[in-house]
């Protein structure tokens, strides 16, 4: 653990901050000060987009949407470092106890707002490239990262762009309650295809990982309340191409995790390996270029 890139942090808040490290995970490192949260980025992260995200995040007509940020982005050692109000995570719980309901509102109230309704430059969503970077990086030589990649060669040439305002890497680790429920890391945050918002969920339920009622209540909020993202007389007509995406992406971050900290996948992590091989026995891989 970077300590000099920790201290750095702090001094955002405060001279004599006393940090608490939330989490580390890759080159991400959270940190709390006080009622502060500071996440230092992944490096390379490029401060120009992640700066027109945060103006996103900011806006006012979202701020019962997205947790706002308390600045502008800085620069601590080289890496981009971003502060942000703490919010209370949704605890692990039973799943009819988890907030399927207001996370199925929220979605569809984010996706009624399109580029038009921002000043330029309204960034590209990062789904997509966030699910290629995770094969990309899955630097292991084992039957379990040749299944994944065997996964990944099935998928389509997903297109980037849209008009629709997505999360880009939504998942329940994704709702802080501050004043009523938030969306927080704004990493993948812009234009795109809505039903990525949605693929995340999808694909657990897919591989057996997230609870039927759980993922139905989901999606029935998402659509009650209007939500485009989908059709609501065939969802996974949408839905099948980015959720079995989104099988890989968690695969192979799995894989790349437990190599990186020296551990074993969990049975959830395991059922996405296998999740991997019924895509590769039941679609082609597809010829690029």
């Amino acid at each position: 653990m970077n300590s000099d890139l920790i201290a750095g942090m702090a001094a955002l808040v405060a001279a004599d901050a006393s940090p608490e490290v939330l989490a580390v995970r890759g080159d991400v490192v959270v940190v709390r000060v006080a009622d502060v949260v500071l996440k230092a980025h992944e490096r390379g992260s490029d401060l120009d987009v992640l700066t027109a995200r945060l103006r996103l995040a900011a806006d006012p007509r979202l701020g019962e949407l997205l947790l706002a940020p308390r600045s502008v982005p800085a620069v601590v050692l080289g890496r981009v470092v971003t502060a942000w109000p703490m919010g209370t995570p949704v605890p692990q719980s039973e799943p009819e106890d988890l907030p399927m309901e207001a996370a199925g509102r929220m979605l569809a109230a984010l996706h009624r707002f399109t580029a038009a309704d921002f000043a330029p430059p309204v960034p590209l969503a990062g789904a997509v490239p966030r699910m290629r970077r995770a094969v990309r990086d899955l630097a292991l030589d084992t039957p379990a990262a040749d299944l994944v990649r065997r996964a990944f060669a099935t998928l389509p040439a997903f297109e980037e762009g849209g008009t629709t305002l997505i999360h880009g890497d939504w998942h329940l680790g994704q709702l802080v309650w501050r004043d009523g429920f938030r969306l927080i890391d704004v990493d993948d945050l812009g234009v795109g295809d809505p039903a990525w918002d949605l693929a995340r969920p999808a694909a657990l339920h897919a591989a057996g990982v997230l609870d039927p009622d759980a993922w139905g209540r989901l999606l029935g909020a998402y659509l009650d309340a209007g939500g485009a993202g989908v059709p609501r007389d065939d969802p996974w007509s949408v839905l099948d191409a980015p959720a079995r995406a989104l099988v890989v992406q968690m695969a192979a971050r799995a894989l790349s995790a437990a190599e990186r900290d020296g551990t074993e996948l969990n049975d959830a992590q395991e059922a996405l390996i296998e999740a991997c091989a019924r895509i590769v026995s039941t679609h082609e891989p597809i010829r690029r270029g």
